[in-house]
């Protein structure tokens, strides 16, 4: 597929990507929200020089809160521009960043929107997450020698297989590249065979967060409001399916006592995570009540936002979702950070190399099923030298793999004389 093909693809879909924006806001209003700015029509007007930052959703998001720490204290005289695709990733950095940032929506792959975002911001530089690709968008930034870095890069095998059906589309995304930031030596190799050139190892970005202090002492209040002496199990950032396998696992639990709490990946799950604990009888309270924890509760719902790392500090072991269903997994880093026990499923493709460092360090441990999952759990609970012993192998986990912010910023470089 050439980019012309691409791009009459893309009009002949605008109605169908019109409803689905309004298909997706029926679970999340946000989606109804600064429509226009989809379509590259902008009300705010930068005030100062830009470097803009893209980042899809509340992962990328995260990653890129120690590189803009680092990119304004380097570039004083510039403002960030931190563009998203979701309304949850847009709430993640108005929590993360306040006012410290510029926020919009990036605009579909459309060449016209694309020329609007460019000409009304003016980037010195972008800065794109992990693998955000988009054709359209790559040209339009060559065309007026605005330098565009892919950083914290990663390219799954199934990643790779969508990207060999289009060959001639990929090469010309990637060749528009101004150089990437690649995650690992096999992410590396993947992006060299799509067309990649100048690519270096970095690292990856997540291991540069550090646990805020505030949310380490949220964490520890709220374990006290769990009840003195009861274990808990975290199961942090689930997807859709995997409660319901947890649930039939824990039906059966030997830990009397266990507290469960789940937090699930997305928000606009809250509610069917609620109807799902109702139907089954489980006993359950919610985050937002901010109550101290019943004896006879088996289950918290995490529904709250931007609060990760407090969930970690208050549980005794972490599973990590998104990994018992073939979906790849979630961010496991976060949870060695503050220093807790992880389990992970047998899917892991999105953070393969993460997940495989962290099995052979002693920090985490795989299992096959949520039954196995549960058994592991109590095994832990019942053994404290054992999760002492993970805990400090996850702690010296995550302190080995920082540096990568100070490696990619060397790589981001302003022009001398660009806006």
């Amino acid at each position: 597929m050439t980019r012309l093909a691409y791009t009459l693809l893309l009009y002949v879909a605008l109605p169908y990507v019109v409803l689905r924006l309004a298909w997706r806001a029926r679970r999340q209003r946000g989606y109804l929200e600064h429509v226009a700015e989809r379509f590259g029509h902008y009300r705010q007007k930068p005030g100062a020089p830009l470097i803009w930052v893209h980042a899809v959703s509340v992962g990328e998001t995260r990653a890129a809160g120690p590189l803009i720490s680092a990119l304004s204290a380097r570039y004083p005289r510039h403002r960030i521009l931190l563009t998203h695709m979701t309304p949850t990733g847009r709430e993640a950095g108005e929590q993360l960043f306040n006012r410290r940032v510029e926020r919009c929506y990036l605009p579909y792959d459309y060449p016209g929107a694309c020329a609007r975002f460019l000409e009304h911001f003016r980037p010195a530089l972008g800065v794109l997450m992990e693998t955000e690709l988009w054709p359209n968008l790559l040209h339009a930034c060559r065309r007026r020698g605005i330098p565009v870095y892919l950083v914290n890069a990663r390219l799954s095998e199934k990643s790779l297989a969508g990207y060999r059906r289009f060959p001639v589309l990929a090469r010309e995304s990637v060749h528009a590249l101004a150089a990437v930031a690649a995650q690992s030596e096999d992410d590396a190799a993947r992006l060299a065979e799509v067309g990649a050139g100048n690519i270096l190892v970095t690292g990856n970005l997540k291991f540069d967060i550090a646990p805020p202090r505030g949310q380490l002492e949220l964490g520890r209040g709220w374990r006290a409001q769990y009840g003195a002496g009861r274990p808990v199990l975290l199961a942090a950032s689930t997807r859709e399916g995997e409660e319901a396998l947890l649930l039939d696992a824990l039906a059966g639990s030997a830990v009397p006592e266990l507290l469960t709490v789940i937090v699930p990946r997305h928000p606009q799950r809250f509610g069917a995570l609620a109807q799902l604990l109702a139907a089954r009888g489980v006993r359950f309270q919610r985050r937002s009540e901010n109550a101290p924890v019943a004896a006879d509760t088996r289950v918290v719902l995490g529904d709250s936002m931007g609060e990760m790392f407090a969930y970690y500090a208050a549980c005794d072991v972490a599973f990590v979702g998104g990994s018992l269903l073939p979906l790849g997994g979630q961010n496991l880093i976060e949870a060695c950070a503050v220093g807790r026990p992880v389990l992970i499923g047998p899917s892991t493709y999105n953070f393969a190399e993460a997940a495989e460092l962290a099995v052979r360090a002693g920090a985490a441990r795989q299992v096959p099923d949520a039954k196995s999952l549960v058994r592991e759990a109590e095994r832990l609970l019942r053994n404290p030298v054992e999760m002492q012993r993970m805990a400090r192998a996850a702690l010296a986990f995550a302190n080995a793999h920082r540096g990568a912010t100070a490696r990619v910023l060397e790589l981001l470089k302003i022009e001398p004389g660009a806006r």
